[in-house]
């Protein structure tokens, strides 16, 4: 790969809540908001609010417009095949738990598994014990690691039998890094008659997702990972899926005539958006979108992966300190110093003006799998440069001699 300039590449600058000195290495958990965004929220509270889908005077009817503007957005992001494939939410967590409640209770029986892996987020675990404790019967299978912390789709494909209903899997982890081969992952779901969700919190703002291309079935994001606000996100699902699943909160806009003898529903993605959505969150989603397809998620890519490399390279040249994950992660490293706990590291660091995250990063299976209490996590967005490398790694020394 060629070098790249991250003095170039970083766009520190769009982002006002990033003071000169101060290195935020936390862009996993949410990322900086650009001026855009910032702006377009503004715009759009201060000067363009009104609700959606309800008032027939001119201003309602222009939000309306915005609002099913940035759906377009999202389904063209994603290159599906409709906007009416995309339903806004709240974030992934949202997303999945909807997937669960709808077509996993309308699609599950017992006797029926599911198939996660060791290394998903807590959102994309928890959903289907709940449901698999609803039903009865269902189990959750969990597919291991490689050595260098991938999913491993080698033994996925052992483990699959035509029990499996559903397969759900995380595009990029949010403690590793490592990046799923989602095509390869959906054609042995497929292959057993399985549906595939895939968690593309931590891709969608590093590598992208194609969804007509991966295959998938269900795809879900959190927006404010991919430098829009929080509060909004979207799930992704084939069309005729969505129109086969039940609604799974009753109220305003996802009904089409109520009576009290009977309701009938809205078709899909309205169906599943009771009462009044974040409409500002989506006007928000849309100015991130547009702002990360202007800079070029290939160029993004580029530049995180050079970031890791290069925070690798300074930590691994630090006595005690341990790496996880493999080398070419996208945009994550996490580590950990012997004989000192994260939350130590996070406190050291963060009196150096360095902010990162310490803690199990909601992945507890996956620090038991690592044998670990917790990990200390970097995590990169387009706004870092070489200098948060060095004051990462100048701060690790100060722990290190700290400790002893």
């Amino acid at each position: 790969m060629a070098t790249i300039d991250l003095a170039q590449t970083s766009r520190r600058a769009d982002f006002p809540a990033i003071p000169e000195g101060w290195h935020y290495l936390d862009t996993a958990a949410t990322a900086q908001k650009p001026q855009v965004v910032i702006d377009a929220i503004d715009r759009a509270y201060g000067h363009d609010y009104a609700t959606v889908h309800r008032g027939v005077y001119r201003r309602s009817a222009d939000m309306t417009i915005a609002y099913e503007a940035a759906r377009q957005r999202v389904a063209a992001f994603l290159n599906a095949r409709s906007a009416d494939e995309v339903v806004f939410v709240r974030g992934a967590t949202e997303a999945i738990n909807l997937v669960a409640q709808t077509w996993g209770v309308a699609t599950l029986r017992p006797g029926d598994r599911i198939l996660l892996s060791q290394l998903e987020h807590h959102s994309n675990i928890v959903p289907w014990q709940m449901l698999a404790d609803r039903i009865g019967g269902v189990a959750i299978d969990v597919c291991p690691l490689t050595g260098d912390g991938r999913i491993d789709l080698d033994a996925a494909e052992a483990m699959l039998t035509e029990a499996h209903k559903l397969v759900a899997l995380a595009h990029v982890s949010n403690v590793l890094g490592s990046v799923l081969d989602a095509r390869r992952a959906t054609r042995l779901a497929h292959a057993v008659g399985a549906k595939i969700l895939i968690d593309g919190c931590q891709a969608v703002p590093r590598i992208g997702a194609d969804v007509q291309d991966i295959g998938c079935d269900f795809y879900v994001f959190s927006g404010h990972k991919l430098y829009g606000p929080t509060g909004i996100g979207a799930l992704w699902a084939k069309g005729e899926l969505l129109d086969a699943m039940p609604p799974w909160q009753g109220g305003g806009s996802m009904i089409d005539r109520v009576t009290f003898a009977k309701t009938s529903w809205a078709p899909a993605p309205q169906r599943f958006e009771a009462g009044t959505p974040n409409i500002v969150g989506a006007l928000g989603l849309h100015a991130a979108i547009d702002y990360v397809e202007e800079i070029g998620l290939p160029v993004i890519h580029a530049h995180e992966v050079a970031l890791v490399r290069a925070a690798r390279a300074a930590l691994s040249g630090i006595n005690s300190v341990r790496l996880f994950g493999p080398e070419d992660a996208a945009g994550i490293v996490s580590f950990a110093i012997e004989g000192v706990h994260p939350h130590d590291i996070g406190t050291i660091l963060d009196e150096a003006g360095v902010a990162i995250r310490a803690g199990h990063h909601c992945a507890q299976p996956l620090m038991d799998h690592l044998d670990i209490p917790a990990t200390a996590r970097a995590s990169f967005g387009i706004y870092n440069d070489a200098a948060d490398v060095a004051a990462l790694a100048k701060g690790i020394e100060r722990v290190t001699r700290i400790f002893g």
